[in-house]
């Protein structure tokens, strides 16, 4: 095989080639004008791609030619990436249509609007089992980094008025959080003057920030330890019920009494309704606030999150800003101001439409397929499967997160990232990372299953997984000649498909350099 000189440059070549193909007539030779395919129907204007043009093209145009560019883009029901919600009922949408300019902040304009959120927050603090006997407070935000940036935020302002009541010093906050916590805590400690304290993360704690070790970390200028129910990494719900306790022996013995904010962007509307036994909301004194994103497993387009505080107290007076210009009194606490309506109202739809039942039915079916999978993938004797969520007794997100198995005495010449790249040639978006520190020698695969996702689905992406394992192992096999030990059914497959491809081989009809399978 002839070595690369160097890398191609493409956009050189395409200009290149465009002035080829001008010089023989028609099209332009320019770069920066968008080529039109169906577009050109209804215009034969230049339409520039990086500046506004100088006149009016036909909406019938631009739509057309927006459009076919979207073309390009990777299919939702493909897409094993997200968490995002990508699918909502008609008259849901509908309802969302009908209120598209509606700007949120406008709340002496659109009052009926603010209501609706006001009751979707006392829904969620229902759902959270806030005290019966307080008075829980919260807002929309635009997703969880909003959320979490408020949560964090009242935290740091509790914190600063406990230690000026003390008369001690207040210039070195800190937060404690897992290695594996959403990158908006790093960028909260940032933003906002506060020393992150990182906790790693280990396989022999199920991939999650363990309480005692969490709790050396914690000192009288720790403003809220930050807990996660529902890991982006590998799915796993902390156990915040057990933060607590030892937060407990740690304000017994030393005399430091430091809330817990919980990340329940994932889980937070999945627990409620799988696990209602399990105490991570509420039900935990020192749980002071949460967080949830209403545009993953609540079910509604993006972007839409939820910040929920245990009582009004909790939420700082300092952090709540009173305005007039709008007309009328209107207190407001997000970061962001001017903003749409169309997630609190499609929440408060699927509340309606949905209910407990409803939720609880749609996140079953949810977890039922992310065990489907895991148990497929497992018994193929190809994966390692790290999410626990096919376990007994294991709560968590209905994912699946994977690594390629160790074959013994040897090692495979391919890895998770080009499993990625064989999986994404088929349509499949399915992410390849690192584990956070000091698991950063392990690179995992994760799947998110999804409302969308059918057993169909998901056994034809199991399909695929395999075939991209087998077809990369084909070609670059491993580091010694152990194979990888397989299910019998796997082997069956390998094994017809092996004697197909000598029989073709033997006929003449398949080059010793083809493979039958994308690599």
């Amino acid at each position: 095989m002839p070595r690369l000189s160097g890398h191609v440059n493409v956009e050189a070549l395409s200009a290149q080639n465009r002035e080829k193909a001008s010089a023989m007539g028609g099209g332009t030779p320019r770069p920066e004008i968008h080529s039109l395919a169906f577009a050109s129907r209804f215009t034969d204007k230049d339409i520039p791609k990086y500046e506004m043009p100088q006149s009016s093209t036909p909406a019938n145009a631009v739509y057309q030619l927006i459009k076919d560019e979207l073309e390009l883009e990777g299919k939702p029901i493909q897409n094993m990436a997200t968490f995002v919600a990508t699918w909502m009922e008609p008259e849901a949408e509908k309802l969302m249509t009908e209120n598209l300019g509606k700007n949120f902040v406008d709340k002496e304009e659109y009052p009926q609007t603010v209501e609706v959120q006001d009751r979707c927050v006392n829904m969620l603090a229902r759902l959270y089992n806030a005290p019966k006997d307080g008075k829980p407070t919260g807002t929309s935000c635009v997703g969880s980094s909003e959320a979490i940036m408020l949560g964090c935020l009242a935290a740091k302002f509790r914190w600063r008025k406990k230690m000026q009541a003390l008369g001690k010093p207040t210039d070195k906050p800190n937060i404690v959080f897992g290695t594996n916590a959403h990158v908006v805590v790093k960028k909260f400690a940032r933003y906002f003057d506060v020393e992150p304290r990182a906790v790693p993360i280990h396989d022999t704690t199920h991939y999650m920030m363990e309480a005692k070790e969490a709790v050396s970390y914690v000192d009288e200028n720790t403003i809220c330890v930050f807990s996660i129910l529902g890991s982006t990494f590998t799915g796993h719900f902390e156990k915040v019920k057990l933060l607590s306790r030892e937060l407990d022996i740690l304000a017994k013995e030393k005399g430091i009494d430091v809330d817990i904010h919980v990340d329940a962007a994932s889980g937070g509307f999945v627990a409620p309704f799988v696990f209602p036994y399990l105490e991570w909301d509420f039900r935990v004194p020192r749980v002071k606030s949460i967080n949830v994103s209403g545009h993953k497993y609540g079910l509604v387009y993006p972007g839409i999150g939820w910040i929920v505080w245990r009582d009004e107290k909790d939420l700082p007076e300092d952090l709540v800003f009173h305005l007039d210009y709008l007309g009328g009194d209107e207190p407001t606490f997000n970061l962001n101001f001017s903003r749409s309506s169309l997630g609190v109202l499609g929440q408060y739809y699927n509340f309606l439409r949905l209910g407990r039942e409803g939720y609880s039915d749609v996140i079953t079916s949810c977890l039922e397929g992310a065990r489907f999978l895991s148990f497929l993938l497992k018994d193929t004797g190809y994966f390692e499967i790290l999410s626990e969520i096919h376990r007994q007794y294991n709560e968590g997100l209905p994912l699946v997160c994977l690594r390629l198995k160790a074959i013994e005495g040897g090692k495979l010449n391919f890895d998770e990232y080009d499993i990625m790249h064989t999986l994404r040639q088929k349509g499949w978006v399915v992410p390849a990372y690192k584990l956070p520190p000091a698991l950063e020698t392990k690179t995992i695969l994760r799947i998110v299953v999804r409302e969308i996702h059918t057993k169909s689905i998901l056994e034809k992406l199991g399909s695929d997984l395999v075939t991209a394992y087998e077809a990369l192992y084909e070609r670059h096999g491993a580091a010694s000649p152990t194979a990888p030990r397989s299910a019998p059914a796997m082997e069956t497959k390998s094994a017809e498909r092996k004697e197909e491809t000598d029989e073709e081989k033997a006929k003449g009809k398949v080059d010793e350099e083809t493979f039958t399978s994308v690599c």
